[in-house]
């Protein structure tokens, strides 16, 4: 693994193929609680609502405490603990998806600051005493 720090435009990038990876895990989803409702869309029930985040959380933590999301693997990024530890446990990886929720709640600005950080660190990244690295070229993880 190399220290290369990964900027935001590599992130953004990552992301994107995040969302389209969470889009698709949230339509299959919500086929359990759609069938077992008679067919009928749950949309405007709140407890559907935090089902699917549910979902989504699970997804990023699951993927961030083996090191990588689809989107990082394929924009070649790592996410590894910024204070020594051997890896990313349960409990940063919940501190990262909150923080990256508030992140994109503040019109995107705990992401932007990655561009004013030295280390290319976003509010998510502080919080939960995480960085992305470039993977080696080769892709090993």
């Amino acid at each position: 693994m190399t220290d290369a720090r990964v900027g935001l435009p590599r992130r953004l990038l990552a992301a994107l193929y995040d969302a389209i990876a969470c889009i698709a895990l949230m339509y299959f989803a919500a086929f359990v609680p759609v069938v077992a409702n008679g067919g009928e869309l749950t949309g405007g029930n709140p407890l559907f609502g935090a089902y699917l985040l549910a979902v989504v959380y699970l997804y990023f933590a699951a993927c961030w405490t083996r090191g990588h999301t689809l989107g990082m693997q394929a924009w070649k990024v790592r996410l590894e603990p910024s204070d020594g530890a051997t890896r990313v446990t349960w409990r940063r990886a919940t501190q990262r998806f909150v923080g990256a929720m508030l992140s994109a709640a503040c019109l995107g600005f705990g992401f932007w600051v990655a561009l004013l950080d030295s280390e290319r660190r976003t509010w998510h990244d502080r919080w939960s005493h995480t960085r992305l690295v470039r993977c080696h070229p080769t892709g090993q993880s």
